[in-house]
């Protein structure tokens, strides 16, 4: 079976040997760069299954390689775990909204930082399924293409926003707790930015207009999606 590819863009070589090490004790084939725009161009050429990131970067920041990379359809399938030093709710948010599938802040131990990676690339084997599509309430959701229509206008949804409104159309009617669409947006281990998820709904809300009531606040849970 052909190993699975990681290429870790990281400034700082002794948190890049650490990161490296440990996958590779895994059986992951790693790559690493550590300037963003060759980083950027590696990842681009070889198509990784995932990119552990650094925020900071010579040359290009992290924030603008998820960006380029998340806008452009044949790289915006890939995970993106952002490792980085800036912690703050905030910088979080930011992250997630550029497209990245989780965010690790550094210092960090090593062992949940590799079953978070384990978790994106499980993830990421289950999507790996054939053209799906669902439509209710005048939505309609084409996971192949990552196409979101309402009342046949297109919108344009973050990762985040899509795999969370994929999520909840695809079992109407029953409550998803903040943490179970953290999950199925970003990984396993998310309860720490649990939080976030409001942040989240109230942007695809938005951006739903006329349907936005489509999505329920559940008090206590969290939200669902509602029945027809």
């Amino acid at each position: 079976m052909q190993k699975q590819t990681i290429l870790v863009i990281e400034d700082e070589q002794a948190i890049a040997d650490v990161v490296i090490y440990n996958l590779q004790k895994e059986g992951y084939s790693v790559v690493w760069e550590r300037d963003g725009r060759t980083g950027l161009q590696r990842a681009q050429s070889m198509m990784p299954d995932l990119i552990v990131l650094d925020l900071m970067l010579p040359g290009i920041d992290g924030l603008q390689i998820c960006r380029n990379l998340k806008s452009d359809p044949r790289t915006r399938d890939i995970r993106v775990l952002m490792l980085t030093a800036r912690g703050a709710e905030t910088d979080e948010i930011v992250g997630f909204n550029m497209g990245a599938d989780d965010y690790v802040t550094k210092p960090f131990r090593v062992t949940p930082l590799i079953h978070r990676i384990k978790a994106l690339l499980r993830r990421a084997e289950t999507e790996d399924t054939p053209k799906a599509l669902l439509a209710a309430h005048g939505i309609e959701i084409d996971r192949t293409n990552h196409i979101v229509k309402v009342d046949s206008q297109e919108l344009e949804l973050t990762p985040t926003e899509f795999r969370m409104l994929w999520t909840l159309m695809s079992q109407p009617g029953r409550p998803f707790s903040r943490n179970e669409l953290m999950e199925t947006s970003r990984g396993e281990d998310a309860n720490s930015l649990e939080r976030t998820i409001d942040v989240h709904v109230r942007a695809l809300r938005k951006k739903l207009g006329s349907q936005a009531d489509v999505i329920e606040t559940v008090r206590g849970i969290g939200y669902r999606f509602i029945r027809r």
